[in-house]
């Protein structure tokens, strides 16, 4: 792809919470400006043509909610989601 080429989007994030299969509680943020048509959480996480769900800037707790792990990027499949849902309290 030349640069001429290459396509540019501003990123649009979104708090989203999310439990996974194994109990693991993750809090980070999503970029919901990624295809036309698409623009909430729900889009992002029930769209299944990307089997992973991208976040940033991520807090991890596995279990013990006072010992959380922090990630810049995580990857995760949408196969273990077992709920998410939106920061209510962002613009």
């Amino acid at each position: 792809m030349s640069k001429k080429d290459t396509i540019v989007k501003d990123v649009k994030d979104r708090i989203i919470r999310l439990k996974l299969a194994d109990g693991t509680l993750v809090n980070g943020q999503v970029n919901i400006n990624r295809d036309q048509g698409y623009d909430r959480v729900s889009d992002l996480v029930a769209n299944y043509r990307e089997p992973f769900l991208i976040l940033y800037n991520v807090t991890v707790h596995n279990g013990n909610i006072d010992n959380p792990i922090k990630h810049k990027t995580l990857f995760i499949n949408k196969d273990h989601i077992i709920w998410a849902e939106p920061d209510e309290d962002q613009k």
